[in-house]
């Protein structure tokens, strides 16, 4: 449920489904203007939505190029306000579908939405694909807000280390059911049960054994599931502590 390109689901299906596996609060994450503008319509509209507004590290270079984008920060940072918008983010780096060229605007925008987090007190949801030296070294440099969260995790054994290391979140998404995620279900291993969050990234990263299909968060206990044997514990305790740190990082709904 991010950008504006993507159709938009049936909220209030969505969390009916939901609702009936357990799944009783959401974020949803608008990361570029359309979406932004959805993401605060949803949060009016039922109390288990809370939301995110950002400008994805994709669409920077392009609201860039059409000279649009101190606009679009300026609407950001407006409607980031919004009481029951919680999170600056998706932000960060993504250097996968944007070439070299794209760099240093992705990164002056990062910097950017970092600091909105912090003058804002929001956390801050971050972004990262084929970028994690470059994501670490920013926040770093900038100081992460409080609550970071390093969105879709993909690191390795030892990102994941200095991610708890610092204090971020890590949330992880259907990609810990693939068979060829090992590396990543390793990651997950290390991260202490205080600072793990769990997501779908909606329509994508569906988890096994329904992927290729349309994601939802009705999906998510098949992602809890996976985490709770890597993690060894039950599924019980591990859903305690995803509540647990989703109040702690979004605050109550």
């Amino acid at each position: 449920m991010g950008r504006g390109d993507e159709p938009r689901p049936d909220l209030a299906e969505a969390l009916r489904e939901a609702r009936a596996v357990g799944v009783d609060r959401i974020v949803q994450i608008g990361c570029d203007l359309p979406g932004a503008r959805y993401t605060i319509a949803a949060v009016e509209v039922d109390r288990a939505v809370l939301g995110g507004v950002a400008l994805h590290p994709n669409e920077v270079p392009r609201l860039e190029a059409r000279g649009e984008l101190a606009s679009a920060y300026a609407e950001i940072a407006e409607l980031a306000t919004h009481p029951r918008v919680r999170v600056v983010g998706e932000t960060g780096l993504d250097y996968f579908r944007t070439g070299p060229e794209g760099v240093g605007i992705q990164q002056e925008a990062f910097r950017w939405h970092i600091d909105l987090a912090k003058r804002l007190d929001k956390a801050l949801q971050v972004h990262d694909r084929d970028a994690h030296d470059d994501i670490l070294r920013i926040l770093e440099e900038e100081g992460a807000p409080d609550r970071t969260v390093l969105h879709c995790f993909s690191g390795d054994v030892e990102m994941a280390r200095t991610c708890v290391e610092r204090g971020y979140y890590l949330s992880f998404a259907g990609t810990v059911t693939f068979k060829n995620a090992r590396e990543l279900r390793d990651a997950l291993a290390i991260v202490p049960l205080e600072q793990v969050l769990v997501e779908t990234d909606a329509p994508y990263l569906t988890p096994m054994p329904w992927r290729g299909a349309t994601n939802a968060p009705y999906l998510i206990p098949l992602t809890v599931r996976q985490m709770a044997d890597v993690m060894s514990v039950a599924v019980s305790e591990l859903c305690e502590h995803l509540s647990a740190n989703s109040e702690k990082v979004y605050g109550s709904w």
